[in-house]
């Protein structure tokens, strides 16, 4: 008997509080108040926070390079499934298919997450996963998120990147949109992709 599927969404992106460098990615059940919190590396946090933001990196990363050869080999990304949990790790599938047949890729569920966001692929556990590892909301803080979410979850996936990479204060209000372009062409050859996304918002709300 098949195991019943949960669609999950992206809500958060936060610093670990248990492991240093470490980050927690949060995902809800949709529709649900359960939340699914796993425990994720800088680099793939990084990763994820690049694509929800839509910065373009400089130089393709590792997942911008899976998803170059996918296309190059014409096959598709249709779901990430966080397949399993043992021992407190969970594990995923990345599910394929080339148009003949369809195929599934053990990952890590950070970079299986990250490569998704690529194809704009839905993301799935099992009831059995969230049974065991989801943490259910109160009313309260139901209602809480629900006010949250009306505001976007950009800002706290802003926070984490200040945390991961704790640069630049500067208020981009006083530089002129030429300035701006400037220097979100600079921060993006540098790789500092905090500092990008915080010029760009002061771009997009000039726009």
């Amino acid at each position: 008997m098949a195991q019943k599927k949960i669609k999950l969404e992206i809500l958060g992106l936060s610093s670990s509080q248990s492991q240093t460098g470490s980050f927690a990615l949060v995902l809800g059940e949709t529709p649900g108040n359960r939340r699914l919190p796993i425990i994720i590396g800088m680099f793939e946090a990084q990763a994820i926070a690049i694509e929800i933001e839509k910065i373009m990196p400089n130089r393709p990363m590792t997942h911008d390079l899976f998803k170059s050869f996918a296309n190059h080999f014409h096959f598709l990304v249709e779901e990430i499934v966080i397949s399993d949990l043992k021992e407190g790790v969970f594990f995923a599938k990345i599910i394929c298919n080339d148009g003949v047949k369809r195929t599934e890729i053990d990952a890590r569920p950070s970079d299986a997450i990250a490569i998704g966001l690529r194809f704009d692929s839905p993301i799935f556990t099992y009831e059995t996963i969230l049974a065991e590892a989801g943490i259910v909301l109160t009313d309260q803080e139901e209602e809480e998120k629900e006010k949250e979410k009306e505001k976007t979850v950009k800002p706290e996936r802003a926070r984490v990147k200040k945390e991961a990479s704790s640069k630049s204060t500067e208020d981009y209000k006083t530089f002129s949109t030429d300035k701006l372009r400037e220097l979100l062409k600079e921060a993006i050859d540098k790789e500092d992709y905090e500092r990008a996304a915080k010029i760009r918002d002061e771009l997009g709300k000039r726009n």
